[in-house]
């Protein structure tokens, strides 16, 4: 089968579809990957795709290059022809259920992995849902990441409830658990935690995400405030532009020497290995990825209790959740869990043990393999 995956930039296709794409490939199928030809675009090539084609699907809303986009996406699928072209991303789903619908391509599916336009007010978030409805509308079938997303969008009236389903228990692409080994990444944790000089003593903290309002790091370093013998470890991007943290927030984040804000890696891994706790404070989210990579490692995670969230973790079995925008409850959160070596000890376990029977990546490619089988 020909296949065709669509995503707005390459740091999702790398990231997050890594494992799919080499699944089907494996399978026999011909995939296509269209993307922008941003960072990582060469780089998609190596996961053995027939192609890799570049697009200018811009991320924000822009009427001209949305229509020049639009125009080179149906180019594409004309040239391409597939049996089958699967979106993900909100841009890139809107543009690629329009152009595939146009192009008659037979099977058009789109999985969602949050919904961007939930923290919107005004006609933002009125686009956000229109697009949404759009893309639901335009597609064969549509797939979201988690039992509770798929529950939203049925609850907003965006989708039937015959029209989305849930692959198995939800994520998108699950855990690789030979690259998530708790025993192989022993001595990568020891050594980020002397790399950052964090005491022997302090409980380490990691956040892995976009450090941005959105995933809470404002409620979490109030949060981390009203803590003591920790260590606060932030994997990921600032986005000054898109999402700027408040002045205060970042002035603490520089000022704190228990405040380790590291940037953006690559394989950050060791900085799960070396934690005691995830924290995920986000205010949407589609299922929360990260907390089942920390889940394979052992460690169990105080996140906030939303859509998506909700299903990577269960509440007192596997972590902990707290309301959102709630420092105050947030730091209750986080030190139950770190004052309680049991407690975590025993979510840890618990979250180890959920993760090796549902999120496999093996198992939820499977999913993924069988439901493209079914729709030929």
């Amino acid at each position: 089968m020909r296949i065709v995956r669509i995503a707005t930039v390459p740091f999702f296709v790398l990231h997050h579809l890594e494992g799919q794409i080499r699944a089907l490939v494996a399978e026999g199928h011909e995939v296509h990957v269209l993307t922008s030809a941003g960072e990582g675009f060469e780089r998609i090539a190596a996961l053995g795709v027939a192609g890799v084609h570049a697009t200018d699907i811009p991320r924000e809303i822009s009427p001209l290059a949305d229509a020049r986009a639009l125009v080179q996406v149906t180019a594409l699928l004309k040239q391409l022809k597939p049996d089958l072209v699967h979106s993900n991303t909100p841009k890139a789903g809107l543009l690629g259920a329009i152009a595939a619908r146009l192009c008659g391509v037979p099977v058009r599916l789109h999985t969602f992995t949050g919904q961007a336009w939930m923290e919107r007010r005004g006609p933002v978030r009125w686009l956000g849902r229109l697009a949404d409805r759009l893309i639901v509308s335009l597609n064969t079938r549509c797939y979201a990441d988690s039992p509770s997303q798929r529950d939203f969008l049925v609850s907003e009236g965006l989708a039937a409830e015959g029209k989305i389903r849930v692959l198995g228990a939800g994520s998108l692409g699950g855990v690789d658990l030979m690259r998530f080994d708790a025993e192989r990444l022993r001595t990568a944790g020891k050594e980020a935690r002397e790399l950052l000089v964090i005491p022997r003593h302090s409980r380490v903290i990691t956040f892995i995400g976009r450090v941005t309002r959105d995933k809470g790091i404002v409620e979490l370093i109030q949060a981390f405030g009203q803590l003591r013998d920790a260590a606060l470890v932030l994997v990921g991007p600032l986005e000054p532009e898109r999402d700027p943290l408040p002045a205060q927030t970042l002035a603490e984040i520089h000022r704190n020497p228990a405040i380790h804000a590291v940037g953006y890696q690559s394989r950050p891994e060791r900085y799960l290995a070396c934690a005691d706790v995830l924290c995920l404070p986000s205010y949407r989210e589609g299922f929360g990825i990260v907390v089942i990579e920390a889940a394979a490692l052992g460690v169990p995670c105080v996140g906030t209790d939303i859509v998506g969230l909700r299903d990577a973790v269960v509440d007192g079995k596997t972590g902990l959740l707290v309301p959102p925008r709630d420092a105050a409850a947030l730091a209750t959160g986080l030190a139950t869990m770190l004052g309680d070596d049991a407690l975590r000890l025993a979510l840890g376990t618990a979250a180890r043990a959920r993760v090796r029977r549902d999120f496999d990546a093996v198992v939820v490619h499977a999913h993924l393999l069988r439901e493209y089988a079914s729709l030929r």
